[in-house]
């Protein structure tokens, strides 16, 4: 069976995404990124959209009559500024070391109201947060964690200087969901990629302890940062709440989240305020 017809793969989840989703994707620029085999890539263009596959080792792509290119994401995608209508990050973002950096460069080619999909292991999920609890590794009796045996997936340093590292910066869906906001970006829709059965068996032993905990943090908050305004502070810590208490994210499979572009990463932080004082300041 392909991989992007086995429902336990997150290549699956993509596809389906593509083609219920293909009158958005038809004739569009998208950009594949990490494109790995070029499994997105070729479904893209089954649709008609317009693949622009990209990978730090383009060795890989397997997929004739499409040209990847060669991209190291801190040196920047070689795209022009708002020239394409979508990214897709497939399994690539847990990889990045400066994730932050990736998303305001996602930011960067995308035309305003673009779109972002993102997919990576659910490092938030109770699975996952058991074994970082156990031994701060992605799963608990079965790896290790991150270390330089198991954690460097490919240096061939006469192609490239840069290492291509394994799941060392796995990112749960809090610091994603920040790192995107920060990088102009919002959340218009998680999607369903499956469940992961033991974190559905420690879902009812957890969850009422995870609901009560974010509930008093939650109300805690709300009474602090007397400088915003409570509708600020209700509608950001609002959705914070909403995903650290959400089950599907509790128990699903891997992360898979669309986001929009709703502003060029540059007119963020000129709306931020510091939470310490100002230099200078008493």
């Amino acid at each position: 069976m392909k991989y992007e017809d086995d429902p336990k793969s997150i290549k699956y989840y993509v596809k389906k995404y593509l083609i219920e989703n293909i009158d958005l994707f038809k004739g569009k620029k998208v950009v594949d990124f990490p494109a790995g085999n070029g499994i997105t890539s070729r479904i893209l263009n089954d649709i008609d959209a317009f693949p622009i596959p990209m990978d730090l080792f383009p060795e890989y792509f397997e997929i004739e009559g499409i040209d990847c290119k060669r991209a190291n994401i801190k040196d920047g995608l070689p795209i022009e500024k708002k020239s394409v209508d979508a990214l897709i990050c497939q399994e690539g973002i847990e990889h990045f070391s400066d994730q932050y950096l990736a998303l305001k460069e996602f930011n960067r080619v995308l035309k305003p109201n673009g779109i972002l999909l993102i997919t990576t292991p659910n490092y938030s999920n109770l699975r996952a947060k058991l074994s970082y609890l156990l031994s701060e590794c992605e799963r608990f009796n079965s790896t290790m964690p991150p270390n330089e045996l198991d954690s460097i997936w490919m240096s061939k340093q006469e192609i490239t200087s840069e290492i291509y590292f394994g799941h060392v910066f796995l990112i749960g869906i809090q610091k994603l969901r920040v790192l995107a906001k920060l990088s102009g970006f919002r959340i218009k829709k998680y999607h369903y990629t499956g469940i992961k059965s033991t974190s559905l068996l420690l879902l009812p032993i957890f969850y009422p302890f995870i609901l009560i905990s974010n509930c008093i943090s939650y109300t805690k908050n709300l009474r602090k940062n007397k400088d915003y305004e409570m509708r600020e502070k209700k509608a950001i810590y609002g959705e914070v709440f909403r995903i650290a208490i959400n089950p599907k994210i509790l128990v699903g499979s891997n992360l898979m989240i669309e986001f929009e572009k709703e502003q060029d990463f540059e007119e963020v932080a000129p709306k931020l305020r510091s939470k310490h004082k100002i230099f200078g300041t008493t």
